[in-house]
């Protein structure tokens, strides 16, 4: 059975398209430079709409404990999603203090990234392998691109992995194909603009996964 992850929902028309449409986790992003960026307020009216069975998860980018007590005293959630350059050290640190799960973001651009994977299983419950982000960048991920699959072709994990990175409705097979993911996170590949989402591209990337279940 393969899982969705629809990230960065900010409206009610949205959250309710990726249930509707069978998501296993929905993803709040608490990172102000990310035009996906939530406020509290906002998050806790989304996170009281979502139903038994859904995950929900905030995406958080180097929080300090501060931060995170914040956020977790005002939304019930049920999962933290780690996205910046949290040591392991760091990643256990937070999953004590929140007593909830972790899902570690992992960018990789090169078979010798998946090195780091290794490590981080020991102190998450979940690794999100993205693309790596330029150096450039000013956001850790959301940025709609993808990354050589073949990188994976062997890839096993200790622990449940998501795949994020560019992917679509029209991609997402070819991933499957090469990588052997059973999870994936998706967030631009189902928007009309960049931060906006779209309700007909969330029902179109989780029906193309069930068309290929049923195949």
């Amino acid at each position: 059975m393969f899982k969705v992850k629809i990230c960065g929902i900010r409206e009610v028309r949205h959250l309710r398209a990726a249930v509707k449409s069978g998501a296993s986790y929905v993803g709040f992003v608490f990172f102000e430079k990310s035009r996906r960026n939530v406020s509290i307020e906002t998050a806790q009216r989304l996170a009281r709409k979502v139903p038994k069975g859904v995950l929900k998860v905030a995406l958080m980018v180097d929080p300090t404990d501060e931060f995170a007590f914040n956020i977790l005293n005002h939304v019930p959630i049920d999962m933290l999603q780690l996205h910046g350059n949290e040591t392991i050290d760091r990643v256990q640190r937070l999953k004590n203090i929140s007593n909830l799960p972790i899902m570690k973001a992992l960018g990789v651009n090169t078979k010798s990234d998946l090195a780091a994977i290794k490590k981080y299983e020991m102190v998450s419950d979940q690794i999100l392998i993205d693309a790596k982000p330029p150096v450039e960048s000013k956001v850790p991920g959301g940025l709609g691109k993808t990354f050589d699959w073949n990188i994976l072709s062997e890839f096993q994990s200790k622990k449940p992995w998501l795949l994020a990175g560019g992917l679509t409705s029209k991609n997402v097979k070819i991933a499957i194909e090469k990588t052997g993911a059973r999870q994936f996170d998706v967030s631009s590949g189902v928007e009309d603009e960049c931060g906006v989402k779209s309700e007909e591209k969330i029902f179109e990337f989780i029906n193309t996964l069930k068309g290929e279940l049923d195949e």
